[in-house]
């Protein structure tokens, strides 16, 4: 849902030039680009390993008996070729990942097609097999049946093929919910400029996601119709990016090398892929390869670090502890909703718009604790409000109900945001995300909390869940975000089940 009317009244106070997880520069891109290729590369490795286990396991019951019995007892229990063999499984491992990297099968599956991934996987897995059985026909293993080789080959390639199509199809329908987009700023207002808009818009699997021009004084000429999608010009690039979350930036427009290089270092203090147009460069990236946008050229100059491994890990761990929580408690979630439903009029739940990451809007859900029409009497108690700035909170606020008083002690009625973290609008922990009249009264650097995505629990509800200040609010959120690790979500988790022991909610 686009939320760009919430920034209409956001104050421009310079942004934090931090990076999203506290890293930046040439070696944070490093690191991200290693990381994301490693985690594939050992899904690969694993891949291979399974397709030549299931191989044996099938020709041990299919195979002719005499021959396989022999390779079963031979090579694989008394061990005579245990040795030639694992030699060659992690010979054929390290081929297959090295003609992948080569064939740029590790690169973000955005920056390819599903058909062009398909074939480089097939072509991958074809020429690792004839490197393969052209080894064994050299050496003489004659002990190895050939039957197993070649269906270990074929198993290969049909599973990194529904792999790699799964993860797309995901990743995609992931993409139509908002979700792992891109935000892009393009530098330029000219016909490269709005070539690039269109491509990227009319490509909806690419997943990026257009936000405004900047204009380059001097040097642009702005075209007709275009007015209410210019941001602004060069020298508030870096406000606007903040301002809309903007993961890339873009070069269209020719400059003079100075200020892009300007613009460079800016872009690697603030975590932001920066990207030109081949004929700008100008020399700032001779030894970067070209990518491909869709069927755009792009000269990547800066990657910001984004830590993929840790991010998957923390999905796994969010699905682990949601799973847990709404099939082990399921007899409690039955018996609130009946309580609730008795104790007054109005629904079993609660649903309310809030905003997440990125400016993401979804929808919360919780058990509902006030009073049916408690959303249109806000207004008249606005007075009663306990907490500093933004922020509002009423102890003794007068809508809650008797139920909803004795749940939100024990912070019972946010279990079914668990829902909401399997859905991936939440995470267990991660700052709590908020409703769209705290975020208009935003500056800048409070939309910091903003670059990652809500939580159920974090570090100001385990820290300081009654500390009225709207700045330490942001402070511990901010000190989370960077330095955030799957052990400190670990250790978050641990000690929000003390707080809802102690019943501190209200």
């Amino acid at each position: 849902m686009a939320t760009s009317e919430f920034w209409q009244r956001v104050s421009a106070n310079p942004p934090n030039p931090t990076q999203e997880w506290g890293e930046n520069g040439a070696a944070g891109h490093q690191r991200t680009a290693r990381g994301s290729a490693g985690l594939w590369m050992t899904l690969d490795a694993f891949t291979i390993f399974g397709a030549a286990l299931v191989a044996a396991i099938i020709e041990l019951h299919t195979g002719p008996i005499a021959g396989f019995r022999g390779f079963w007892h031979g090579t694989l229990i008394h061990g005579q070729s245990m040795g030639l063999l694992s030699a060659l499984l992690v010979g054929f491992t390290a081929t297959l990942i090295t003609i992948s990297r080569s064939l740029h099968l590790y690169h973000p599956a955005r920056l390819t097609s599903h058909l062009h991934e398909q074939r480089l996987s097939v072509q991958a897995c074809l020429v690792s097999g004839l490197l393969l059985t052209g080894t064994l026909y050299l050496i003489k293993a004659e002990g190895i049946p050939r039957s197993v080789v070649l269906m270990t080959i074929v198993l290969l390639t049909v599973s990194l093929s529904v792999r790699r199509f799964v993860f797309r199809a995901m990743l995609y329908q992931r993409f139509e919910r908002g979700m792992n987009t891109r935000n892009v700023i393009i530098v330029g207002t000219g016909a490269e400029a709005h070539a690039l808009r269109h491509h990227l818009q009319s490509i909806r699997q690419l997943g990026y996601i257009f936000k405004g021009f900047v204009q380059v004084p001097g040097v642009d000429t702005q075209l007709a119709g275009t007015t209410g999608d210019v941001l602004g010009s060069l020298d508030n690039l870096f406000d606007f990016a903040r301002k809309h979350f903007v993961d890339e930036i873009f070069f269209t427009s020719p400059c003079e090398r100075g200020v892009i290089k300007g613009v460079l270092d800016h872009a690697r203090a603030n975590g932001i892929d920066l990207r030109v147009i081949p004929d700008m460069y100008d020399g700032l990236a001779w030894n970067s390869t070209i990518e491909y946008i869709g069927q755009f050229p792009t000269i990547p100059l800066h990657r910001g670090h984004v830590p993929e491994v840790g991010l998957i890990v923390k999905r796994v761990l969010d699905m682990a502890v949601s799973t847990l929580v709404i099939v082990g408690l399921s007899p409690l979630l039955i018996a609130i909703a009946i309580v609730v439903k008795l104790d007054s009029p109005g629904p079993i739940l609660y649903t309310s718009e809030r905003i997440g990451k990125k400016a993401r809007v979804f929808r919360c859900v919780k058990f509902r604790t006030m009073v049916r029409d408690a959303d249109g009497r806000r207004a008249e108690i606005m007075h009663m409000n306990e907490r500093q700035g933004i922020l509002f909170k009423i102890s003794d606020d007068p809508r809650i109900t008797r139920v909803g008083r004795f749940l939100r002690k024990y912070s019972l009625d946010e279990l079914p945001q668990f829902l909401n973290v399997i859905r991936g609008d939440m995470s267990v922990v991660g700052p709590r995300p908020p409703i769209a009249s705290e975020v208009r009264q935003y500056n800048l650097s409070h939309l910091r909390r903003l670059d990652v995505t809500p939580g159920i629990t974090g570090l100001w509800q385990v820290q300081a869940r009654q500390d009225p200040s709207f700045d330490s609010y942001i402070s511990l959120d901010v000190a989370y975000i960077e330095n955030w690790s799957v052990w400190l979500d670990i250790k978050i988790i641990l000690r929000t089940i003390g707080v809802v022991f102690a019943g501190t909610g209200s």
